[in-house]
């Protein structure tokens, strides 16, 4: 994402103190009901209709929820981004403080695992709960470039009064979420947050290049681990003249033989050594390995998944398998989830110049919905159907979607799903 790409809170040439006085105005009229003398941000608009729905009160809003000291060891020891905290530190926490800001690093949920920063500003976050352990999800704490952030899955900047609740409006804040590298889920995001005079439109550009860091550094640890479990495997592997591939505790494919092998299998939440039917190869014995587990298909006919459950609900889209041997949980990235969502509602199935159209606007990315379909259609073997994409008809397919139709898929500008949600406002619910 380039820097002219960002959503920066400061229109371009305008004087910062000027644009706060403003914002104050837009948001006095907005909560007394009167015309705003400018449009809020689209992103900003779409936010605070969130924050009135969770009830809260620009001028007595609670302070933000707080995990038990046990609870926040434990999310920070569960937290992938862990692995990368020392990168982000190093990136950032300089920066940070000689611009006057406190860098916070979240998990998906919001809740603030890591906080860095000079001892004044500490104190200032202290006073508004920007503290270990508090969730600073829009539910929580209204808008804020965190909450928001991982509302809408791309960087946010959110300056004075832009932010709901008014104690808010002396911050500044600049918000990228982090996601895994290997499947698109969210994983957290890393913020700076400062006083209003230190607001700059490059403080999007330097969080978003941090996060981009350390997604590009974790896809670099799963490489290495996968590079140690071929190892550990070769002598296995070498004897062997059936089909067989090996996968680490996820599911991520580290080698194969004798097969084309898939990227990922879908592994059972409950796995143990014996056979068990998965989506994208059927009936398989499993074994453990030190870091893994050797998957070998029996030479038999699949059998398909009998439902498939489309979780939207979850902060994180979520497709739910159910075969004959139990349960897979898939989590969604947002292009797959946009997908999966207009075949839900399109049983009799789409072209690729439709869904170019539903996900685009546009017939000219035909090749890359095929390629983003050939992706899920691995993930999730005997369930997507081609010439017309469709779910296979012997799928039962069940959409579990949220109660307002500004929180179904909130990060997607795709023009299809506006369709939903402009369907869901007309009291329509289009996946029934």
């Amino acid at each position: 994402m380039s820097f002219s790409s960002l959503d920066t809170a400061l229109p371009t040439g305008a004087d910062a103190r000027e644009h706060a006085l403003l914002l104050r105005r837009v948001h006095e009229a907005a909560l007394a009901g009167r015309p705003a003398p400018a449009p809020l941000r689209p992103v900003i608009e779409d936010s605070w209709g969130r924050t009135r729905r969770f009830g809260i009160d620009p001028d007595n809003a609670p302070p933000p929820r707080m995990a038990r000291l046990d609870e926040l060891q434990r999310h920070r020891e569960a937290s992938p981004i862990a692995e990368v905290l020392p990168l982000i530190r190093r990136s950032l926490v300089s920066v940070a403080d000689e611009a006057d800001h406190v860098m916070l690093v979240t998990d998906a949920s919001g809740q603030i695992l890591w906080r860095d920063g000079p001892r004044r500003l500490r104190a200032v976050g202290d006073r508004v709960g920007l503290v270990e352990g508090a969730f600073w999800n829009e539910g929580s704490a209204g808008t804020n470039a965190i909450g928001t952030a991982l509302v809408v899955g791309r960087p946010v900047q959110v300056y004075s009064a832009e932010h709901f609740v008014r104690t808010l409006h002396p911050l500044t804040c600049a918000c990228a979420p982090i996601h895994d590298p290997r499947d698109g889920r969210l994983l957290g995001a890393v913020d700076v947050t400062g006083p209003m005079s230190t607001v700059h439109p490059s403080t999007l550009a330097l969080v978003n290049a941090v996060a981009q860091l350390a997604e590009a550094h974790l896809q670099s640890i799963h490489h290495t681990h996968l590079e140690r479990l071929r190892s550990v495997a070769a002598p296995l592997l070498a004897g062997m003249n059936e089909r067989a591939l090996v996968v680490d505790d996820a599911g991520w494919t580290a080698t194969a033989v004798h097969m084309e092998p898939v990227r990922r299998v879908l592994l059972p939440k409950h796995r143990e050594t014996g056979t068990a039917w998965l989506p994208a190869l059927g009936e398989c014995a499993l074994e453990p390995l030190p870091g893994g587990w050797l998957v070998r298909p029996r030479p038999m006919e699949r059998s398909a998944p009998s439902k498939v459950t489309l979780d939207l609900v979850r902060s994180s889209p979520t497709v739910v398998v159910s075969g004959p041997s139990g349960e897979w949980a898939h989590r969604l990235t947002p292009r797959h989830a946009e997908l999966l969502l207009l075949l839900a509602v399109h049983r009799e199935g789409r072209t690729g110049a439709q869904l170019s159209r539903d996900v685009f606007g546009a017939n000219g990315h035909v090749v890359t919905v095929r390629a983003e379909l050939s992706r899920v259609r691995r993930h999730l073997g005997g369930i997507i159907e081609s010439r017309p994409y469709r779910f296979s008809e012997e799928v039962r397919v069940r959409v579990s979607g949220p109660g307002h139709p500004e929180d179904l898929l909130p990060g997607s500008m795709a023009p299809g799903v506006h369709a939903l949600r402009e369907a869901l406002r007309g009291g329509v619910v289009p996946w029934l």
